[in-house]
């Protein structure tokens, strides 16, 4: 397998980027191509792996231009033809690469991967999935934040597209929820419930409506809903995260008795950050272009990096957009819906 990284994106430089990928490389065997300014990348690479045989695995391909963080996605894509991300897909494009990782520019990345790769037969609008912690086993939500006005059509191929993406992890039948304002059936606004019985009479194991308490409950699998409503989940859950474990710093530091029960229980605290440390997940895939892509956060460590380049190259080798093909083929298609 062989992912092309946009080594230009991210908060942390290239420097980051580029240890990612060396720790993705040794663990797994992985070919990695680093794409931005050679001269750069080359100073990096020689640094961080003097004479290593895993740097003999990566490779370093050229592009003259980087989108940046705040640039408009559409109007960055169109003029930076040369940038670091439109090269990384134009190397899934050729065959070079089996997937593109960035931590760049989400919208960007996303406008990137279609330009270059197209959209699959059937899908109106490709979106982002992510997977959140739970108690139990991590749930798929999509979208996350690629179309935030969308028809009940959109998000019925958010369920298709999600429910293969939860297969490629492992779950054999993915219980698929509604999000809305409660679970009976009716509530919610004119999207939910348009989309309801789209779901309800297809093949998928649609469950009904969920509430926005059960998202972390682990008893789902797929967490369907627009992109507005899945970003805000996203941000939120991200930032409760961070606030929880600050909260229980802060009342450590309280007291002595506070202090010698955290010494007693701190691998337990350790386990809690793991489990609900985004970089544990590496990243969201670009579900419904014809390829395979994965957006990255902007703050992502080597860490998250290794694990976005890993998670990637499982999802070409899990071959997941057959098994959305196959599943639009069998019925699950609304073509007679207004796109």
């Amino acid at each position: 397998m062989h992912i092309a990284l946009d080594a230009m994106g991210g908060d942390h430089g290239s420097e980051e980027l580029i240890a990612g990928a060396l720790q993705a490389v040794e663990e797994t065997g992985l070919y990695v191509s680093l794409v931005g300014d050679e001269s750069l990348l080359n100073s990096h690479l020689e640094t961080l792996a003097p004479d290593s045989r895993t740097a003999k695995k990566i490779t370093i391909v050229h592009s003259s231009e980087v989108v940046g963080m705040n640039e408009h996605p559409a109007t960055a894509i169109r003029k930076k033809k040369d940038s670091s991300v439109m090269v990384a897909f134009d190397l899934v494009r050729r065959g070079v690469a089996d997937a593109a990782v960035s931590a760049g520019n989400s919208g960007a990345t996303m406008a990137a991967g279609i330009r270059k790769l197209g959209r699959l037969n059937g899908i109106s609008r490709p979106g982002i999935a992510s997977a959140f912690p739970t108690r139990k086993k991590p749930v798929v939500m999509m979208d996350i934040g690629a179309n935030v006005d969308c028809k009940p059509v959109h998000l019925y191929q958010f369920a298709i597209m999600a429910s293969a993406f939860s297969k490629i992890t492992g779950v054999q039948n993915p219980k698929i929820g509604l999000l809305t304002i409660g679970e009976e059936t009716g509530k919610g606004n004119s999207l939910v419930k348009e989309t309801y019985p789209l779901l309800e009479k297809s093949s998928l194991n649609f469950i009904g409506n969920v509430e926005g308490r059960d998202v972390f409950q682990g008893d789902i699998d797929v967490i369907v809903c627009d992109g507005f409503v899945g970003n805000i989940c996203l941000k939120v859950s991200e930032g409760l995260a961070d606030a929880a474990m600050q909260m229980l710093r802060d009342e450590i530091i309280k007291s002595w008795i506070a202090k010698i029960g955290y010494l007693l229980t701190r691998k337990a605290f350790r386990s809690f950050k793991k489990r609900v440390d985004y970089a544990e997940y590496g990243g969201a895939p670009l579900l419904g272009i014809d390829g395979v892509g994965f957006i990255c956060h902007g703050k992502s460590t080597s860490h998250a990096i290794k694990n976005a380049i890993i998670k990637a190259a499982q999802m070409a080798k899990g071959n997941i957009n057959r098994d959305i093909l196959a599943s639009l083929a069998a019925g699950n298609n609304v073509e007679h819906l207004e796109m």
